[in-house]
């Protein structure tokens, strides 16, 4: 697989089929978010992987492991390759969104959202910092069975230190000099990948470029010439 899966958010299902169908081939998926599947629900999934590529779907479900595992069953016809759902759900819900998943499905859990902080976590009586959040949250998340979390590059590591066989996801990245925007622990491509990174979900650098491809490209450049050809 790939290691750099583009995420598209957006409500225009015309323009997420067109970067998908533009970074076919050298990209390793398409991440699709809570944002498009409100929007145009499994049509619309069903639209942008018409053009072959693994779809990612982020729902980051959350709520009584009865509703997430129906939830996911409902899913299942569009068998993503990765389906989110948050860790913070505890070890029973994220059970049963793995039971429910299609057998090709990788399911993963969110830990601390990227564009928090400390503060953040204090205001929602969270105590610690994110990595002690992401440290607590992975060994649960390895412990219910499911496939793998996701995390900032600021934690990837210490994540994989305590499951090593586990599946990470790193949003958040940010080629070097590009804009955080509302992001707050960002890593690059590069070191991402080299502190245990799975995938990395890379979506404004990519989306936001006058020619995607060749914005995919060049990050592929800074990993290795194996990675994007």
């Amino acid at each position: 697989m790939k290691p750099i899966f583009v995420a598209i958010d957006t409500p225009d299902v015309h323009q997420a089929a067109a970067i998908a169908r533009d970074v076919c081939g050298l990209a390793g998926g398409i991440k699709l978010g809570l944002e498009f599947f409100c929007a145009n629900g499994h049509e619309g999934v069903l639209r942008v992987a018409e053009h072959g590529m693994p779809i990612f779907l982020d729902l980051k479900l959350h709520d009584i492991p009865n509703t997430v595992g129906k939830a996911v069953a409902a899913l299942a016809a569009l068998e993503p390759a990765i389906l989110t759902v948050h860790a913070a759900g505890g070890r029973d819900m994220m059970a049963a969104a793995k039971a429910a998943a299609p057998r090709g499905t990788k399911v993963v859990a969110v830990t601390v959202l990227t564009s928090l902080d400390s503060s953040d976590l204090a205001d929602a009586g969270v105590a610690g910092s994110p990595a002690q959040q992401v440290e607590r949250l992975t060994a649960l998340a390895r412990d219910s069975g499911i496939d793998g979390i996701v995390c900032s590059g600021a934690e990837v590591r210490i994540a994989r230190e305590i499951w090593p066989d586990g599946f990470f996801v790193v949003p958040g990245v940010r080629p070097t000099g590009s804009d955080v925007a509302d992001q707050k622990r960002v890593a690059t491509p590069r070191q991402a990948l080299d502190d245990g990174a799975s995938i990395l979900v890379i979506g404004r650098p990519i989306t936001g470029a006058q020619d995607p491809a060749q914005a995919l490209r060049d990050i592929g450049a800074s990993l290795s010439k194996e990675v994007i050809q």
